[in-house]
């Protein structure tokens, strides 16, 4: 019975470990977006910061991805940058791949 016992706690901390390493791949995502987007945006240095913080925090809104997007895509209407939903997308997926090896790597 115990070697049942100690292969579910083994799985419940692989699982504990997966979902905090999800958690910060999604939390670096955010903050390499939000550095991106401040670029696009014209912000530099402590203003570009605080927009990726800014972007970070707007993750915990709602489950997904699609508070992180809006905000950004608002943010881009506003200031006339001109690019669309699949490429503004397309960024947030390549930028999860180049965080999920930060992590992994950290």
């Amino acid at each position: 019975m115990s070697s049942m016992r100690d292969r579910q706690e083994g799985f419940e901390k692989k699982f504990a470990m997966d979902e905090e390493s999800k958690f910060k791949a999604m939390a670096r995502r955010n903050k390499l977006f939000g550095l991106w987007a401040a670029e696009k945006l014209g912000k530099t240095g402590a203003d570009a910061d605080a927009y990726a913080k800014e972007v970070v925090r707007a993750d915990f809104e709602e489950a997904g991805d699609n508070d992180v997007f809006r905000k950004v895509r608002a943010d881009f209407d506003a200031a006339g940058v001109a690019l669309s939903d699949h490429q503004i997308r397309g960024v947030m997926d390549e930028l999860l791949a180049t965080a999920v090896d930060q992590v992994k790597n950290a």
